[in-house]
């Protein structure tokens, strides 16, 4: 397969709709300001340089053009503990940005497509505008902060947006963030791009996807797509050991792999051999091409996809199909 095939990205994100004038005004983190090297966002934990590729849609287009994306999810920037914040500093700009997404979607014919952010310190006005963003603006769903799933009680904090998102067959994207009122997770004071954005970020992902196998959430609230990040965390390296430790320490309850493939799965910013070893356990009609652009630039066909080894028709799975299948029924559920 030396050629690219079309590629669909569901792991993505997006500064501008209205953002950045909002960042601009503000005088704490996260925010906007200018520097002897340009522009910098200030965000939680650090700053780094803020460029055309986090805002401008022509350039998000013009970098799909070039590496064969053709589509791509952009997500509200949940990383910044925007939606963790009070209603009144963000609530409206939230509003904005979602209706902002819907028309740029509109405008590109899909090429660029939108995961709402909710304004999250309110759960019931967070499903309200969830129910809107659905049924209104005709998003696929919203981006959580995944600090949420890390247990099951804190899981049922959100509760009214979980019903909002059963209740229009919504997709939620399970990203790392704080939950309201809460400070984000302390980073590392050695090597903190590794022991921070690598090793503990996947460890929390992990976490993520064991509160939703071992609890009822998944049968309370069938209604909702949950996509979880990067693989999946650790899990396909250590679902056997989990298996091994059900079988020696409670064997009358399995560990119940099977129920894996309720969920989504994306493939930002993990290689090759990281998917493999994810395709064997999920299946590729559970996992999704994902970038993390614009924080990740690799492009995806060379550095993930075509360098996999997997089959034709499993990187075309992975490349598109699981993507254009779980966008279909989201927008079957969106015109019912």
């Amino acid at each position: 397969m030396s050629d690219r095939l079309p590629m669909i990205d569901m792991h993505a994100h997006f500064y501008g709709a209205g953002l950045v004038e909002h960042l601009r005004l503000r005088d704490a983190r996260p925010c906007l300001r200018d520097s002897d090297r340009g522009v910098e966002m200030l965000a939680m934990n650090g700053a780094f340089p803020f460029e055309a590729a986090h805002w401008d849609p022509g350039t998000v287009l013009a970098q799909m053009d070039a590496t064969g994306i053709a589509r791509r999810m952009l997500t509200f920037p949940g990383a910044l503990c925007l939606d963790a914040l009070p209603v009144a500093e963000i609530g409206a700009a939230i509003a904005a940005f979602n209706s902002t997404m819907a028309g740029l979607q509109a405008a590109t014919g899909g090429r660029l497509m939108g995961l709402a952010g909710l304004p999250l310190a309110d759960p019931e006005l967070a499903a309200a505008e969830l129910r809107r963003v659905r049924r209104d603006l005709g998003l696929a769903g919203a981006i959580l902060p995944s600090d949420y799933f890390g247990t099951i009680a804190d899981a049922r904090r959100l509760r009214p947006v979980l019903e909002a998102a059963d209740a229009t067959g919504a997709l939620l994207m399970l990203h790392p963030g704080p939950m309201a009122g809460h400070a984000p997770a302390p980073v590392a004071e050695e090597f903190p791009q590794y022991r921070t954005s690598a090793v503990a970020l996947q460890s929390q992902t992990s976490q993520v996807v064991l509160t939703l196998l071992l609890s009822d959430l998944l049968d309370t609230w069938p209604g909702i797509r949950f996509q979880v990040i990067n693989l999946g965390g650790t899990i396909p390296f250590i679902v056997e050991r989990m298996e091994s430790i059900a079988r020696h320490r409670n064997p009358a309850q399995p560990f119940p792999t099977s129920r894996l493939r309720r969920l989504w799965f994306d493939s930002a910013s993990m290689g090759p051999r990281a998917l493999e070893a994810a395709v064997a356990l999920y299946g590729a009609d559970r996992i999704m091409l994902g970038t993390d652009w614009p924080i990740f630039r690799d492009p995806p066909w060379e550095t993930t996809l075509g360098a996999a080894r997997l089959s034709p028709e499993v990187i075309r799975q992975v490349a598109s199909g699981t993507a254009q299948a779980l966008l279909d029924s989201l927008d079957a559920e969106a015109c019912a």
